[in-house]
């Protein structure tokens, strides 16, 4: 049986299964057999061929691992657990925030924090213009799903919105940039997300505590792992049915 996925992999990523035989010293038609008749590599070509193509091992093999294997990987992917948001080191954000290259990708309510961080938003803007991919999306303040969140927060049925005003005024720069994304979403969000690169923060929400003192996890990316990979997906499906945001509907029209 043809294994469509490392086919399409492959495709996507513009790496043809000759270079890719070379590059794992193996003979052409092995690549081949992975392809065409569904062959499995042995673990220590799955992990390069993985990263190779910016994807993972239970994507391309979904078979090759065990259950109790798989969940062992994946529970390899928490690096460690904070009790509250606040608790996660400043040196940490500053790390994964300066480190990432290839991508940033935020969602959240407001994330007011990250602007108190004096350089965060010129960081943004220096990775954009070398080619970072940077998408944030926050919730649209028109919207009942904040209203109602400000609410379970007991912050007052306004306050929410005011907050993500008050946060995207920083974000400025990128309003008038052409690369970066911002977006509003509308979903009762579960967690807030902050990928750079292959390091996350999930802050997760729980009912009547405010995002700070809720548990945060920090994740690191497995090629064979699927943790990481289940809150990608849940950033995917906000950010597909979020709209683009705009100065001018969160007050910060010039004019």
């Amino acid at each position: 049986m043809r294994n469509e996925r490392l086919r399409d992999a492959l495709a996507t990523a513009g790496v043809a299964a000759d270079a890719l035989a070379e590059e794992l010293a193996v003979d052409p038609k092995t690549v081949e057999r992975w392809i065409t008749k569904g062959r499995v590599p042995y673990r220590k070509y799955r992990s390069h061929i993985a990263a190779r193509l910016h994807t993972t091992e239970n994507y391309l093999w979904p078979d090759a691992l065990s259950r109790e294997e798989a969940a062992t990987v994946s529970q390899s992917e928490l690096v460690t657990f904070f009790p509250h948001r606040n608790s996660i080191p400043t040196e940490l954000w500053d790390r994964v925030i300066t480190d990432a290259t290839e991508r940033v990708d935020v969602v959240v309510h407001a994330g007011l924090f990250l602007v108190e961080r004096p350089n965060f938003v010129k960081l943004l803007v220096a990775k954009s213009r070398n080619g970072c991919s940077v998408r944030l999306t926050f919730g649209d303040p028109t919207s009942r799903e904040v209203t109602r969140r400000s609410e379970e927060e007991r912050l007052g049925k306004h306050t929410l919105a005011g907050r993500i005003r008050n946060a995207l005024a920083f974000y400025r720069p990128l309003f008038e940039m052409a690369e970066p994304e911002i977006r509003f979403h509308r979903t009762t969000l579960y967690n807030s997300i902050f990928r750079f690169d292959d390091e996350m923060i999930v802050n997760t929400h729980v009912y009547g505590i405010q995002g700070a003192h809720a548990p945060a996890m920090h994740l690191r990316r497995l090629s064979s792992g699927s943790l990481f990979d289940t809150y990608v997906q849940s950033f995917e499906e906000v950010w597909r049915t979020s709209k683009p945001a705009t100065l001018e509907e969160v007050n910060l029209d010039a004019n």
